[in-house]
């Protein structure tokens, strides 16, 4: 006998479930069914789990239904997962510049159901010049003009087909990869130290750190400067902005300063805030730092001591409170733990959307509860590892010899599946220097330092039969 509640209170119950129970739900009849696959439902997963979903409708997505667009997107997600050696295209790409070499998506890759949308990597590929590749091909699809001083920082907004550089004289410039000349200019007072490029809710910005310690904030298109605020008496070394840009982290290496959070609107609407709302972290000493995936306000940072080997944890929520007429920013500590009796110091780190803590040594990939609890060790024995690429979907290890090893993060456990080994195709010489790895849905790359030879980029591509 069928069960017929109805609709209004069947769909708060609903509400409460996961996409994975929901779409169990819809298999019950056809009266369930019906309200399981609302888009009301649906759309708030798509939101949480894609913010780009806040920004575009269903039309341009190519999709019928919210339902539809979840588990197609979620299927395109975990393509590499599925995939094996043999289903990739490889690729090598010359950089021309043996010093430094950048690379950043400027494609927003995924984004519809037709797939003709490709990967395409912007690079610095000499002393004063940018282009684009369509990383599938391996061919070029558009080159800047020569600057005049040479390019030392690339950053990229993919979701506007947008890249930003700054040049040794504190130039900094935008472009798009269909005009020669650059849409918009301005400049640092100081030389610029990093150089970030993101999309609010206020609008797409840049984010511009100096050696003096300052954070300069550009609004795109015009570069039009909205603030600047001296953050530290040094340079800053890091920026990292939360999922959804509310939040934006600032460190500096000192052991006597501590890393320092902004809220974000306080930085972008001037007229509204009589200072910019920070607050200084607890935290001395922090190597890195990770946002956690689809949630807005928790930030892990791990720091690293000298022998006897201390490696430190810890996980704060940011929220924002009102006393008064003002609003200040706190840091909340929800969990710390420390690893002073592992042998090995850990040199990388990322955090899941289910709040694990991966993490690596030389020799192996750990994985950590939030408390401090191990959950998973991969021994990598005589191989080291030299880099952790950590992604809502993916954990991606470079390893010294140039291979990749993908793992994926099981849909309905904080654990890690192994997938395949990516193996180096390129013989490299003891000088080769692997300085990044990248990836997006259906791609992965690598800039490889091979001074004083010529850096290249190393790209691995899904083949279109796999994909679609």
């Amino acid at each position: 006998m069928e069960i017929h509640l109805p609709s209004v209170p069947m769909m708060k119950i609903l509400s409460y479930l996961d996409a994975f129970s929901l779409l169990q739900v819809a298999q019950v009849n056809k009266s369930w069914n019906t309200v399981a696959s609302s888009d009301v439902l649906w759309r708030k997963f798509c939101q949480k789990r894609w913010l780009f979903c806040d920004k575009v409708n269903l039309q341009f997505l190519g999709t019928e239904t919210w339902k539809q667009f979840y588990v197609y997107r979620t299927w395109q997600e975990h393509t590499k997962s599925r995939a094996k050696p043999e289903d990739f295209t490889y690729k090598e790409i010359p950089a021309e510049y043996g010093v430094r070499a950048y690379a950043c998506y400027i494609s927003g890759c995924g984004l519809t159901r037709n797939r003709n949308d490709k990967s395409i990597v912007c690079m610095v590929t000499s002393v004063n010049r940018i282009s684009t590749w369509d990383i599938h091909e391996g061919v070029m699809t558009w080159e800047s003009p020569g600057h005049p001083a040479v390019i030392m920082r690339l950053t990229t907004l993919p979701e506007m087909h947008m890249a930003v550089t700054v040049d040794i004289e504190s130039t900094i410039k935008l472009w798009d990869y269909q005009n020669r000349e650059a849409l918009a200019t301005n400049n640092l007072s100081s030389p610029c130290q990093l150089l970030k490029a993101v999309d609010t809710k206020d609008g797409p910005i840049v984010l511009a750190g100096d050696t003096l310690g300052n954070l300069y904030v550009f609004r795109i298109p015009d570069l039009h400067l909205i603030s600047r605020v001296n953050v530290f008496p040094y340079s800053i070394d890091e920026i990292y902005c939360s999922p959804q840009k509310k939040w934006v982290f600032l460190n500096q290496k000192h052991p006597q300063i501590l890393p320092k959070v902004f809220y974000m609107s306080s930085l972008l609407r001037t007229s509204e805030f009589s200072a910019p709302v920070s607050t200084n972290l607890d935290f001395s000493c922090c190597e890195r730092a990770f946002w956690t995936p689809r949630r807005e306000d928790r930030i892990t940072m791990m720091s690293r001591s000298a022998p006897p080997i201390n490696t430190k944890f810890v996980t704060f929520d940011m929220k924002l409170e009102k006393i008064g007429t003002e609003t200040i920013a706190k840091g909340h500590l929800i969990a710390r733990f420390s690893l002073k009796d592992y042998k090995e110091r850990p040199e990388w780190m990322g955090v899941s959307d289910k709040y694990m803590i991966v993490c690596s040594t030389l020799s192996c990939l750990l994985l950590f509860s939030m408390n401090g609890f191990r959950l998973q060790t991969f021994q990598y024995g005589p191989e080291e590892i030299v880099s952790l690429w950590v992604d809502p979907v993916h954990v991606i290890v470079t390893l010294y010899d140039g291979s990749l090893d993908v793992y994926a993060w099981k849909e309905r456990t904080p654990l890690l599946r192994r997938c395949y080994r990516l193996q180096n195709r390129k013989c490299l010489p003891p000088q080769s220097l692997i300085f990044r790895t990248l990836c997006d849905d259906v791609s992965i790359i690598r800039v490889m330092r091979n001074s004083p030879a010529p850096c290249f980029l190393m790209a691995y591509t899904l083949k279109a039969d796999f994909e679609n």
